[in-house]
């Protein structure tokens, strides 16, 4: 079938860019860039077909996107432009800037045939399974794990049409949201989002959760699941402080990141104007506790959090008909959603363990070159992976999820507790035996033959009882 399009009419004299021009694909009405490999999709013509734009938006979508080009004089530009250009997140500036000054996005053209695209509505089937692999899924999507799932679960709970939303404005929303998240990061990226989205839906279907929370606690709990960490810069609060970095300076120090990322959700949101057709006073309301939520990820807030959490469960006074305490409980569910990567099966929370220590030693090796004090944990000459997350295992992760089991005592809550006993375990393993092995190289290096190590480490082994090692190759399913 053949797909048309319709551009907004043009003066003559005024050059039309190439991608504009650019056929599309006609898979599905997505307007991601990795998809279409264009350097934007607000920059394309959008498709017609199951979703259209009506003309007027598409010429304000045009007329805006010659202004990012730089079409026409500069001295055009008026105060107006100037603000419109300061909403926008540094990534899609970035954006901006390369196609100024001439570089193409090295983006291939994908698309997705329909055995791709059956395997990735099987996958989603089964969303609400804690062995969820999202890196598959995201393959599966091409690169588009973001989007695909928070449409799919805003549909399967019927959000769409119980908030009136508009499918245009959602899925552009949607769109600029994956857009936003710096997929150079190793870590913090749109992967990282979309599993924290998949973990929050899991915490929501919980029975005491299921069963209280509110169509509009849903929306929000997913909303801030997908933005929690949108714009992420790939380095920490510490590191914009002693860079003194203009966010440091705009939230005097105080969870600069979870601050950022809340109001660059809450500029979508109004750039694209989801929630436009809600009374004001419910928009405004709505954007604030999406912000309670973002803010309540702060990892340096943890003790706070974990105290009330505390305090609630050995009171017993824990309501979850009372509207507060409900939002208190999806602070914790997005907390946990937030650094459950110890809780998943081996393979998968390894891969982001190693991803995760990645983007660690970058802003280590940051730090150096930029002659600041190194942070902890991001010096990789003195730090492994199976260091930091065993400390991360049992001053972190260990404590609230063993208070969210208190609270929901489920089989997911046990699978979780399973799972990072287990990859404690493994880590701990691997940690022993980089141990043994620098310690064989020791000897080596002071002097002493290959074959007096082999003698000394023998002898060594000889006293142990039973006379074995206690090294084992780590395995995801070696009991602890």
């Amino acid at each position: 079938m053949e797909v048309c399009y319709q551009l907004p009419v043009l003066p003559l004299d005024r050059p039309v860019p190439k991608h504009v021009l650019s056929r599309r694909g006609a898979i599905s009405f997505s307007s991601s860039s990795s998809l279409f490999g264009a350097p934007d999709p607000r920059q394309l013509s959008q498709r017609r077909g199951a979703i259209s734009y009506d003309s007027s938006d598409q010429t304000a979508l045009y007329i805006r996107m010659l202004a990012r080009l730089g079409c026409g004089s500069a001295s055009v530009s008026s105060a107006p432009e100037r603000r419109v250009r300061r909403l926008l997140s540094f990534q899609r500036y970035l954006h901006s800037s390369r196609l100024l000054r001439g570089i193409p996005q090295q983006i291939p053209l994908h698309i997705l045939d329909e055995d791709y695209t059956g395997q990735a509505r099987c996958m989603l089937e089964k969303v609400d399974n804690w062995n969820f692999d999202i890196f598959l899924f995201d393959r599966l999507t091409n690169g588009n794990s973001l989007i695909t799932l928070t449409f799919h679960l805003l549909n399967q709970y019927g959000l769409v049409e119980l908030f009136q939303l508009d499918m245009v404005k959602l899925w552009r929303f949607l769109v600029m949201i994956q857009e936003d998240y710096h997929s150079s990061n190793p870590y913090h990226n749109a992967i990282h989002a979309a599993d924290v989205t998949q973990a929050m839906y899991c915490y929501m279907r919980e029975p005491k959760l299921a069963k209280s929370l509110t169509s509009r606690d849903i929306l929000l709990g997913l909303l801030a699941a997908a933005t929690h960490d949108l714009d992420h810069p790939g380095v920490n609060q510490a590191f914009l402080i002693k860079a003194d970095h203009y966010l440091a300076t705009l939230y005097r120090h105080t969870s600069v990141l979870e601050n950022h990322h809340w109001k660059s959700a809450v500029g979508l949101l109004r750039e694209t104007g989801l929630f436009s057709h809600l009374p004001a006073d419910d928009g405004l309301s709505m954007e604030r506790e999406l912000g309670s939520l973002i803010l309540a990820t702060d990892i340096s807030r943890q003790n706070q959090y974990l105290t009330r959490f505390r305090t609630y469960l050995e009171q017993e006074n824990l309501c979850l008909t009372n509207a507060n305490h409900r939002h208190f409980v999806l602070q914790m569910a997005l907390k946990c959603a937030d650094i459950c990567n110890p809780c998943r099966p081996w393979e998968l929370s390894k891969k982001w363990s190693e991803k995760v220590t990645q983007e660690f030693f970058q802003q280590g090796d940051n730090e150096k070159k930029h002659k600041l004090e190194v942070s902890p944990l991001c010096d990789r000459e003195t730090n492994t992976v199976s260091k930091i997350q065993i400390g991360f295992m049992s001053y972190v992760a260990e404590p609230l999820f063993a208070e969210w089991a208190r609270f929901s005592d489920t089989r997911l809550s046990q699978t979780m507790l399973g799972h990072m006993g287990l990859n404690k375990a493994s880590w701990g393993a691997i940690q022993q035996e980089q141990t043994s092995v620098s310690e064989e190289a020791e000897p080596n290096s002071n002097g002493i033959g290959a074959d007096e190590a082999a003698a000394q480490r023998d002898d060594n082994n000889s006293t142990t009882a039973g006379g074995t090692s206690s090294k084992e190759i780590p395995q995801g399913s070696r009991e602890s």
